[in-house]
């Protein structure tokens, strides 16, 4: 008998894969279509194709999605598994301003990579609905969707201060600045007022807010979003700077402690500020604003250390009448409320921090809320506009012109797409604005003109679109990718959408906010039958590289996927091993002793389906249970109790021996993870692979309920069969992967006490 070559096998299918187009989906449109299956429409998070191709922690995110396609799939569900690539953003630019090699042509070679890189691990995906982000089919209705909010208001442009990097001369969001410093290039950044273009994703903010509760989301996730729209009631309270005709108006959600402001505190950004001054403050006060303005926002709100400079001028407390002092302070955000605070030390704790520093007055405010209410009602949030304009050449061009006023006009829909134009310079010019500007041919477009009705020569804009708005509705384009007329199809919308599973390990929420906010706009304008675009959220940990740290290609500790495989493993011991490595959505350490016991466990099958088969004692309830745990696992998305199921039930046969039946059931099972070898043991059985049926009524044995707490809490009711009661590491590893129980102890419990006799779990986190 041959040993196992996975390499052999796999060649095998994936030529056959690629002839046959097994994973096509079918639309409610095609003629072999069957209105009776049921659909599942799944999909992983855009991935950015890099030079450096695929690494060990994209085969873990991409598995996952694979391994339920599958599930589903060998269920008779008419499956939808699509991919694309998010191309566009600074990688490729910078690439290109280095060695001269064009974002098109770069962005071309990696995607071809990354292709054939999934084709190697054996994917289950329907190619002809391969998406790519920089390509003028999919870009030009980016600029409609662009178009679509801009004649509602909702796409605007303003001035605001926004980080700047010098090197890169680019806008850069906060999250892309590191202590002061551009998150690439590492030069110090800097703000810098400019006009840009906004997505009002606060006129959102309500609905966003209230349905994230009724989503299929991991809980933590929930919560990240839900602090990020920051929703806050209160009020709006005018403070009389004295001695001036101006006042400051302050936000609050606690008006009725007014009684104990003691002194107002402005963000360093406040318009208000150069009126405040005097002659004596003015240098220490434009010094202090200058270094807070070097610090992102999240320094700003960890700093422990509070600082602050006073302004020189009083404001009067409306309830008091007293003179109250007005400082800057960095811990006072501009994009929160109006920028401004009342200060009251009594009742905040960075308040107290304030005064107690600066040798301010703590006064008790007085507890009953005045007869009279200040103030005006207020909603505020802590979300801000979406900034949408990117200083960059190699984005989705902003379909706008402006006139010889300066204003804005949109290109017309006949227009689109606006294409990129070819440069031999990639760099921004001196001002900022990207190479777009030195394509002085390109700049130049006539445009109907609202105000004069003539059509005009304008000039582009020469900024493009963050990167995100290119992936906020490429779930929609899946459903009918190669659609000519329209962004999306209504009718394949209506059946394939939404999203039932989506899965990732990044963008909490920026991208899945965004795409939320996105769909609930279309639903308004009637061309979404949705108004939340993912039913379901997975959201998986990472691969660490062995010794635990992140991987990184600075590091030299990134892993190919290609290396694994081909060092003999295959791309079955691959998937396999991501998937047994740990719950998938904890972070884990790549193990490579680990990789070569899977290998061995494949093996081990090869050998029972290509062998001559023994008489077996009677497996069927055995068979049974197995088919009734690993479908189990599957539904709740337990990868790795799944695996180790298929090892037991392979240690199983092997003792007892295996029939035809034995081996079908554990082919069929073990598809999902590792497709190809499956797909040869079930064409040497002359089976199909569907999902084997399970027959209940040879299961009818005790169940006995396990008692989950944590931190002695009930948290769960675990039903287990009675003879796993000796098993405490089984019943820790079910606990552990119920929903209810990993909100609570989301790493490992410090403490595991089990009570066989109680059928008592207690988990110490």
């Amino acid at each position: 008998m041959d040993r196992y070559k996975p390499l052999d096998i796999e060649k095998k299918w994936q030529k056959r894969w690629e002839t046959e187009k097994p994973f096509r989906a079918l639309d409610p449109t095609a003629k072999d279509f069957d209105p009776k299956k049921p659909k599942k429409f799944l999909a992983e998070m855009f991935p950015y194709p890099s030079g450096a191709g695929l690494h060990v922690g994209h085969v873990r995110n991409f598995t996952i999605v694979d391994v339920l396609t599958r599930f589903y799939a060998q269920q008779g569900f008419n499956v939808l598994r699509p991919f694309g690539y998010d191309t566009f953003g600074l990688p490729a630019e910078n690439y290109a301003i280095k060695t001269g090699v064009s974002p098109k042509v770069a962005t071309e070679t990696n995607v071809k990579n990354f292709r054939t890189q999934l084709k190697r691990l054996g994917y289950y995906i329907d190619w002809d609905r391969e998406i790519n982000t920089s390509d003028p089919n999919y870009y030009r209705w980016t600029q409609w969707c662009f178009l679509e909010l801009f004649k509602k208001g909702l796409a605007y442009q303003k001035e605001s201060y926004q980080w700047w990097c010098p090197e890169d001369k680019t806008v850069l969001a906060n999250e892309q600045v590191e202590n002061g410093h551009c998150w690439r290039c590492g030069a110090e950044v800097e703000k810098k007022k400019m006009k840009q273009w906004f997505f009002k994703i606060t006129a959102y903010a309500d609905e966003l807010l209230d349905e994230i509760d009724s989503l299929d989301w991991p809980e933590k996730i929930k919560t990240m979003q839900k602090n990020w729209i920051g929703r806050s009631e209160g009020a709006e309270i005018d403070f009389e700077v004295a001695g001036a005709s101006t006042s400051i108006t302050v936000f609050t959600t606690r008006p009725n402690t007014i009684s104990g402001a003691t002194f107002l505190v402005l963000a360093p950004e406040h318009p208000l500020i150069k009126s405040l001054v005097t002659e004596n403050t003015r240098e220490a006060v434009e010094a202090y604003c200058a270094s807070a303005l070097k610090k992102s926002e999240i320094e700003r709100q960890e700093n422990k250390e509070k600082t602050g400079v006073f302004t020189g001028s009083y404001a009067i407390n409306p309830y008091t009448k007293e003179k109250i002092p007005v400082w800057v302070a960095d811990y006072v955000l501009i994009g929160y409320g109006t920028g401004a605070i009342m200060a009251v030390p009594a009742g905040d704790d960075r308040d107290r921090e304030f005064a107690e520093k600066f040798g301010l007055p703590v006064v008790d405010w007085e507890k009953d809320i005045p007869k009279k209410p200040l103030g005006t009602p207020k909603v505020t949030y802590r979300m801000r506009d979406w900034l949408i304009s990117r200083q960059r050449y190699w984005g989705c061009p902003i379909p706008i012109a402006y006139d010889s006023d300066g204003d804005p006009h949109p290109i017309p829909e006949d227009q689109l797409p606006v294409r990129i134009p070819e440069v031999k310079d990639f760099k921004p010019d001196d001002s900022g604005r990207s190479a777009l500007a030195k394509a002085e041919d390109w700049l130049k477009v006539k445009v109907f003109n609202e105000k004069t009705g003539k059509v005009e020569e304008m000039t582009r804009e020469t900024d493009t679109l963050d990167g995100y708005a290119c992936s906020s509705w490429y779930l929609w384009r899946y459903a009918s990718p190669t659609e000519k007329s329209a962004a999306w199809d209504p009718e394949k919308i209506q059946y394939w959408e939404p999203l039932d599973i989506y899965v990732g390990a990044d963008h909490a929420v920026a991208h899945l906010l965004y795409i939320r906010f996105w769909a609930k706009f279309f639903a308004d304008e009637g061309k979404l039958p949705f108004r939340e675009p993912v039913k379901k959220l997975l959201y998986n940990g990472y691969i660490n590289a062995p010794d635990g740290k992140k991987m990184s290609k600075s590091k030299g500790n990134v892993i190919d996927p290609l290396d694994v495989i081909d060092q003999g493993y295959g791309a079955d011991t691959l998937r396999t091993y991501e998937m047994f490595i740990g719950p998938y959505d904890l972070d884990a350490a790549w193990n490579p002793r680990s990789v070569g016991g899977v290998y061995r466990f494949l093996s081990r099958i090869y050998n029972l389906a290509f062998t001559k088969l023994e008489n077996s004692s009677n497996n069927i309830i055995t068979r049974n249970k197995v088919i009734k745990k690993v479908t189990s696992d599957l539904s709740r998305a337990s990868f790795n109790t799944a695996v180790s199921t298929l090892m037991e039930y392979v240690n199983t046969l092997y003792k007892s021996g295996a029939e035809k039946d034995d081996i079908i059931v554990l082919a069929k099972l073990l598809k999902p993870f590792a497709p190809h070898l499956s797909s040869e043991i079930l064409e040497k059985y002359n089976s199909d692979d569907s999902w084997p049926k399970l027959d209940e009524s040879l299961l009818e044995e005790e169940i006995v309920q396990i008692i989950v707490q944590v931190n002695g809490k009930l948290r769960a009711r675990l039903n287990v069969e009675a003879d796993l009661l000796d098993d405490e590491a089984k019943i820790l590893e079910t606990a552990l992967a119920e929903e209810n129980v990993k909100k609570f102890v989301p790493n490992s419990p410090k403490r595991v006490i089990y009570v066989k006799k109680s059928k008592l779990l207690n988990l110490v986190a």
